[in-house]
This record gives C-alpha cells, structure tokens and sequence, in this order.
C-alpha cells in the first residue's frame, strides 16, 4: 500500500481516489448503516452495487481498449481520410448529449475480440471467415491478411470494410474499437485481503494490476482527476490524481456487472501490452 488514500482500501479518501460517488456511500449508509449496531463484516460487492447503480446514470461513456491489435482499414474510402462521428454520452438517453470520435484507416481492437480459425466453438467476434460490425458506425470489417511477429502472436490485422447495406447480411457481433486514440496506463483492482480476516498473511498479491499500453479514445481529452466514465464492456473507470498531461491513469471503480456470454479477459504480457502486479 501506498498511503492510507490507496484505492484498494476502504478509507473515504481512498474510495474518493478510486472514483465512489459520494451519493453511491450515502445511498449505501442509509440501507446498511442502521443494521450495524453489533460487529460484524459487509462485503465489498455490496457497496459495489450501489456505485454500479449510481454510475450507470452519472458516468458518460467511451471506449477504451486494454490489450490492443492493430488493425489496417485497405479499402477506401478510410485509406485516405478520416471521418468524425458522433457518439452519444449515454446511449439509452441520447438527449443528454454527444462527443465526436475520428474513424481513420487504423483502428485498434481488444485482442480477445479476434481468434483465428480453430478457435473456441461459439466465438462470435472477428475470425478470417467471420466478419464483425464495429460499434456506432454502419459498417463491418472481414478480415484480409493476418501479419504475425517472430514470436508467433498477431501484429496486425488487415481487413475490408463494407457497409451493412451492401453486405445484406448482419453481424453476430459488434465490436468496440478506437482509431486515433489516446494512450494511457489502466490499474485493475481487487480486494486487498484473499479471506475475510484482515492480517498480513490473506493479502491478496494481486490486488493491482497496472495494465500499461491501454488506449482510450479522445473524448476524454482535458479531463480532470475525479472525473469518471464508464468505459463499454470493461467497467467504471475515474482518472487519477496522479494522472499529468503525457501519462493519463485511470482507475477502475468498479467492474460492469458479469456478463459470462461476452467477458474481456486480460491476456498474458506481451510486447505490445505489459502487466504489473502489485
């Protein structure tokens, strides 16, 4: 542990830091404090529930990417411009407002969004014979040519892009993506101890993962610490205090609620994508 404000710890300063809204804790204190008038032990996930519930109203979305693939647009009209889209803030109340987000000839996917042939049985995302949809554009991607490196791991993936009118069919899935896109560091948490008895011995050693070489996209340019969003399929992130113009950070408040049929893992370290734990 850093300093009594880690995010790994239950002091208001380091819920603060990892990005708990204050009217999530209150909302919690109000159903749960009451009940508190004998020792005992609340689990964190519990207190996760109510910041989910309040985040998922409060934090605009964006799209990040943890562990990404680079991936080559070789058709026009992206080979030679970039197109801005508009993206809504919340996308059950697009009335709440937009952000604009470049779509270019290069774009970056999370690497567990592509599996080559002989792969697991029921993947639904981008294969050499399985097109994908891109979220928030009309369009699909199928892939072209797969460039490996000396180690054998995909370094780059070329692919067509079609537009869904033209293809007359759907895609099983639509992916996020990035094109243009910010880097930043990710720090995963955990809970601090591995048993409900709090001593030296149950520390969880993989309570943080700092995740370097994440990308996020530019709509969180000029953010201030403290500031949160809910990035698509990974979770409730709050910029750092630690965070400076060249390095953005990001913590994760908390995960989206488990969905076992689409899940990100976290891939092993590579040299495109590095992990510490601490």
């Amino acid at each position: 542990m850093s300093d009594w404000n880690d995010p790994r710890l239950f002091t208001l300063t380091a819920l603060r830091r990892r990005g708990f809204p204050p009217e999530a804790i209150n909302n919690f204190c109000e159903q749960y404090g009451v009940m508190l008038t004998t020792d005992g032990a609340i689990h964190p996930e519990l207190l996760e529930a109510f910041v989910r519930d309040e985040l998922n109203h409060t934090a605009p979305r964006a799209m990040a990417v943890l562990d990404p693939v680079k991936v080559v647009v070789t058709n026009c009209p992206l080979t030679s411009e970039t197109i801005e889209l508009e993206v809504p803030d919340f996308p059950k109340d697009p009335a709440r407002g937009y952000h604009t987000i470049p779509l270019g000839p290069l774009i970056y996917i999370e690497r567990s969004d592509f599996m080559e042939e002989g792969g697991q049985r029921g993947f639904r995302r981008l294969t050499p014979s399985q097109p994908v949809g891109l979220k928030y554009t009309s369009s699909t991607i199928a892939v072209q040519q797969v460039l490996k490196g000396e180690s054998g791991e995909v370094d780059e993936i070329h692919v067509v892009m079609e537009k869904l009118s033209e293809t007359g069919r759907k895609p099983r899935a639509f992916i996020h993506w990035l094109s243009n896109p910010l880097p930043c560091q990710v720090r995963l948490y955990q809970n601090l101890f591995t048993a409900d008895e709090q001593d030296e011995n149950n520390t969880n050693p993989s309570s943080l993962q700092i995740v370097n070489g994440a990308l996020v996209d530019r709509s969180v340019e000029g953010a201030k610490p403290l500031d949160k969003w809910q990035f698509e399929r990974l979770g409730y992130f709050c910029l750092d205090s630690e965070s400076t113009h060249n390095q953005l950070v990001f913590n994760r408040t908390a995960t989206l609620k488990q969905d076992s049929h689409n899940p990100i893992p976290i891939a092993p370290p590579s040299k495109h994508h590095s992990h510490q734990s601490l």
